[in-house]
This record gives structure tokens, C-alpha cells and sequence, in this order.
């Protein structure tokens, strides 16, 4: 009987595990085609060099640290459109497969419903179009975290390494690690359970130390890692779907840039159908909590409503003036104003209940001994977010198919390198944000920056809607100001920068007076390389090397302990193993 039980158990994790593969595929089959995935914030460049704002050594926020960091150093091992393809098939995948494994005490069509809610939803999408992949590693580790952190109160060795590890892999942002990391430290920190208390101290010393790469710089830079009042507004939630704000948050939508929305959230019959989601989830809530641990029935819960409170506060009166309050005074605190991706934490929630919810139903109108319509309606359930959000599949309706690269821009990094001139570069037009021909004109942060190697001056002032967002960086207004002053080439020199690359195939003004001194250094149709003349000042007003690189060193140390006791464990499990089998 035990046996039958665990071949059942065996079988349901294979069939989930191939159910998430099928899903991925679905998504995300025409990353098959070579080449780079640009969308918005998702800019993927190769060979992306090691500069020192990778690590945050720059006078903008350290907003990609250290993934910067981490893409160059896996990129000079693994080629960077590979990286790109494993990392979304594997946000997906995982995500699918952990909340399925994340269901407890269910059997496998159950776990299947659960694997279809959390992995194919508006959450997914609207992020993936925007780019914010790094957001959706935490997302997709949130259930894997729940699973581990049963084992740490559990008092399994081992355990808690591995979920350090784990939250280490979703800390290569900041959102990524707060995600995560405060979802682990709370369930693994609560009273009770067999972990020994040095075990609580070990994880939570070590989920700060995880975060020390990207809080450190923000911490030590001149100016206060605080951010305009005006981006709280600008980047609320809103409502995506008939149903309204709360409706859309509750299906998991809501994303600020209407650009990210799928275009059948507009459509009724979405609505509808994704409100059966959300009542499914309804009908198994009791059971679910039930099903719980005491320290899951509460900590689960708590961050799920967290989530839709900080999703839904910069949208409503009185919640935005405490959000304006928060990014204008607490450094750090900008990472509340896109609120919309805290909903990861309900989104979990939501895909569990909805696989016990699923449960009741057959259980109330089916009866004992019929196998055909509970089978129907779990595999209805399975595939109700796929009919309630369609364009999802094949790389969201399109949205996310390769493009490749000018071989002009390769050219000019060339030049670039081989040059010895000192300076940073400046990209022209200076925005933020591009539009190219050969990117099918999707809308694209500017992968210039990283692609050419050489440290750039990146403008971080953000055009939402009809209003821009003033940014955080000092010499980043300083150059837009040279750009535009009647000696534009000497305001640049002084800012440190030693090269002006133009980029012809993308709408934008490029000063005529700027391009006019300089000495231009190589020319073709879509991009101009120029060198500044005069003597270049070196740009000093930055983060101190000395607290970064301890920062990094702490957090390198506890990947490296985390490592060794994860390993040291297994090793000890396979010894015992093998001597229970020889006794």
C-alpha cells in the first residue's frame, strides 16, 4: 500500500513537472529564434562588461545591483542570449512547478490547477513585457521558499542553506530580495517548530548580508537615496480590466504602463473568467488554511494582503500621501512606488486556494465512486487561466520575439576598445527609453549603456504618460544641462565624459552643437562614435570603493557558508543512507 502510494506521489510530480514544462513551451516558444529579447526593462546585450556601476560604484541608484554585476560574470562563461532563454524558461517553469509542489496535502489535478494559476496570469505577463524578469526569479521562488522553509521548522539539516541560496538567486535586485527574503525570514523566524534557535540567527544574519550589495551603495552615496514625490503617482496601479481597480489587482493585474497590458484584459468574457479564478480561491480558503502549518495559516495570509495593500495604496487617496511620504524621506523607500509587483505574495494565495477551491467543488457535486466529472471539471480548472488570458502564449502575442543587434554597434564597441582615451560615454539622444527599426519598434530601455563596454552616463529623469519623473542622479542633470548650454562640449568634459555616441535610427533630438566640436571616430548608418576634445575630468562624486566591496565580500562569505553546509548535509544523508542499506 506504501509503495502504491508513493508510485501515485512519483507519477503526480512527474506530471506536474511536465505540465509546467508545457506551459513555458506555450509562452515563450519563439525565444527558439536566435537572437535578443528587448522589451521596455528587459535589455540583454553581449558580452555586457563588468564596469564598476555594476556593482554601484556610480552616482545613479543602484537599481541593477548587483545583477549587472552577475550578468557580466555568467556571460563570460555562458552566451548572454542563452542566459536570457534559461532564466525566463525557468521563471516560468519554476513558478508553475513550485506552486503545484507549494499545495499541501492535495492530489495531483489539484496541484495542476494550482501550477496553471500562479504560472499563467496578468502578473506574468505584464511583467515579462515590461522586462522586470529579475522581479519574476523572486515570484517564481516565493512557493520553492514555502516548501524549504516546512523543512527548516521541520528541523531537516541542510534546510536552511538551502533557501539562503535560493533568496541569494532572487537578491540580485532589490525587490527580488525583499520578495523573498521577508517571506522566508517570517516563516522561518515565528516561534515554534523543531529549528534550534542558532539556526534562527544564522538565517536571518544571513538574508541581511544577501542584501548588502544593493543596500550598501544607496546607503553611502552623496546624496540621500530618496526619490520624487511625482513617480508615486505616475507609476499606481490601474485598473486594466471592466471589473475596476480592485478588480484588476485581485486577478492579479493593474500595472501601471498601459503599454504592458494584455489586450484581453479589456474583454468581458477575461473579466469573467478570471473572476471564477478568484472564486475558486474563495471556496478554498477554509480548506487551505486548514491544510496549513499554524505558522503558514498566518504568515501566508498576512503577506498576501500586505501585497494587495501596497499594490492598491498609491492609487487611492490618503494611502498615496503615505507613499509620497515614505520615497521623499526614507531612503530606499522608491521601491513602494510600483506597488503592483508586491502582488506576487497574493498571487501565491491565490493559485493554492484556487487548487483546494477546485477540490470542494467536485466534492460537493460529484458523487463517491464517478470519475468523468470530477476529471472534467479539474481539467476546466486547469485551463481556465489559459482561456482567461489567451495572448499570454507564444511569447505574449508577439511581444516577446528575438531581434538582433546592427553589426554597426559591434563595430563601434570595437573602437571603443581599442581605444585608450579616458571618459565615460553619453548616448544621444539622451533618454532613457528608444524605439528602433530593427527592434520591430518596441519601446526598449536603451541597451547602449551596456552594450559598449565603456562607463556610461545613463539619463534616469522617466517620461510617464504626458509627465516626466524627475530622477535621483546629480551628474545625469548635469549632462542634460551641458547638452543644452551654449559651451556644450566643455560642460561634458567637465562631467567626465570622454565620448558622445549618436544613435541615428531612433526619434530624439541630437544637439547640432554638440556633435559639430566633437571629433568624430568612426560613422555608419545607425550609430556615430565622437570624441570629446580637451582634457577629460575624471567624475569623483561617487560611492566609496572601501563599504562596497566589503559589502560584497560579506555577501560572497555567506554564499560561500550557505554552500558548504548544504553540501556537507547531503554528503551525510548519502552516508547514512548507504549504511542503513548495508545493515
Amino acid at each position: 500500500m506504501a509503495f502504491r502510494r508513493h508510485l501515485g506521489a512519483r507519477r503526480g510530480d512527474v506530471a506536474l513537472g511536465a505540465w509546467s514544462v508545457v506551459l513555458g513551451i506555450l509562452m515563450l516558444a519563439p525565444l527558439a529564434a536566435p537572437g535578443y529579447v528587448l522589451s521596455y526593462d528587459m535589455v540583454v546585450v553581449p558580452d555586457q562588461a563588468l564596469l564598476p556601476s555594476s556593482v554601484g560604484v556610480s552616482s545613479a541608484l543602484p537599481r541593477a545591483v548587483p545583477l549587472d554585476a552577475v550578468v557580466a560574470i555568467v556571460d563570460d562563461v555562458v552566451p548572454a542570449a542563452l542566459v536570457q532563454r534559461l532564466a525566463l524558461f525557468g521563471v516560468v517553469v519554476g513558478a508553475a512547478w513550485g506552486a503545484g509542489r507549494a499545495l499541501p496535502a492535495s492530489s495531483t489535478p489539484y496541484r495542476l490547477v494550482a501550477a496553471s494559476v500562479y504560472g499563467w496570469n496578468a502578473y506574468v505577463f505584464e511583467r515579462l513585457v515590461i522586462g522586470h524578469w529579475p522581479v519574476l526569479i523572486g515570484y517564481a521562488l516565493l512557493p520553492w521558499l514555502l516548501i524549504i522553509a516546512r523543512r527548516v521548522r521541520a528541523g531537516q539539516p541542510g534546510a536552511a542553506a538551502g533557501g539562503v541560496l535560493l533568496a541569494a538567486v532572487a537578491a540580485v535586485t532589490a525587490t527580488g530580495g525583499i520578495l523573498t527574503s521577508t517571506f522566508f525570514a517570517a516563516l522561518v523566524l515565528a516561534p515554534g517548530g523543531r529549528q534550534r534557535r542558532r539556526t534562527k540567527l544564522g538565517v536571518a544574519l544571513a538574508l541581511v548580508a544577501l542584501q548588502a550589495p544593493w543596500i550598501v551603495p544607496g546607503l553611502v552615496r552623496p546624496q540621500a537615496a530618496v526619490s520624487a514625490a511625482a513617480g508615486v503617482e505616475a507609476f499606481a496601479a490601474r485598473a486594466d480590466a471592466p471589473s475596476g481597480l480592485i478588480g484588476s489587482l485581485m486577478t492579479l493585474g493593474g500595472i501601471w504602463n498601459a503599454g504592458a497590458v494584455p489586450g484581453s484584459r479589456a474583454l468581458m468574457a477575461s473579466a469573467l473568467l478570471s473572476g471564477v479564478i478568484v472564486a475558486l480561491a474563495l471556496a478554498g480558503a477554509r480548506e487551505l488554511r486548514r491544510r496549513m502549518n499554524r505558522v503558514e495559516a498566518v504568515v501566508v495570509p498576512v503577506f498576501a494582503a500586505g501585497g494587495l495593500v501596497l499594490a492598491a495604496a498609491g492609487a487611492v487617496p490618503g494611502g498615496r500621501d503615505v507613499i509620497e511620504w515614505l520615497v521623499t524621506q526614507v531612503p530606499g523607500a522608491g521601491l513602494v512606488r510600483d506597488g503592483q509587483k508586491f502582488l506576487a505574495w497574493f498571487a501565491l494565495l491565490l493559485a493554492m486556494a484556487a487548487g483546494h477551491g477546485t477540490a470542494r467543488i467536485v466534492k460537493a457535486v460529484c458523487r463517491p465512486g464517478t470519475r468523468a466529472v470530477p476529471r472534467l471539471i479539474a481539467c476546466g480548472a486547469v485551463l481556465l487561466p489559459l482561456a482567461a488570458l489567451p495572448d499570454l502564449a507564444a511569447g505574449a502575442a508577439g511581444r516577446l520575439t528575438p531581434v538582433q543587434y546592427p553589426q554597426s554597434w559591434a563595430q563601434i564597441r570595437t573602437a571603443l576598445h581599442e581605444s585608450s582615451a579616458p571618459g565615460d560615454v553619453v548616448v544621444l539622444p539622451f533618454q532613457p527609453y528608444r524605439s528602433f527599426p530593427w527592434a520591430d519598434g518596441r519601446t526598449v530601455l536603451d541597451p547602449a549603456p551596456r552594450y559598449f563596454g565603456v562607463e556610461p552616463v545613463v539619463p534616469d529623469a522617466l517620461p510617464v504618460g504626458g509627465s516626466v519623473v524627475p530622477g535621483e542622479d546629480p551628474r545625469a542633470r548635469r549632462i542634460d544641462a551641458a547638452l543644452t548650454a551654449e559651451r556644450p562640449l566643455a560642460g561634458l568634459a567637465a562631467a567626465g565624459v570622454g565620448w558622445i555616441i549618436v544613435l541615428r535610427d531612433t526619434p530624439g533630438e541630437v544637439p547640432g552643437a554638440v556633435v559639430a566640436g566633437a571629433r568624430r571616430v568612426a560613422h555608419y548608418d545607425e550609430v556615430e562614435l565622437f570624441r570629446v576634445p580637451g582634457p577629460i575630468r575624471p567624475w569623483t562624486d561617487v560611492p566609496p570603493r572601501g563599504p562596497i566591496v566589503a559589502a560584497n565580500i560579506v555577501c560572497l562569505a555567506t554564499l560561500a557558508v550557505a554552500s558548504v553546509d548544504l553540501v556537507r548535509n547531503a554528503v551525510l544523508r548519502r552516508r547514512r543512507s548507504i549504511g542503513s542499506l548495508v545493515s
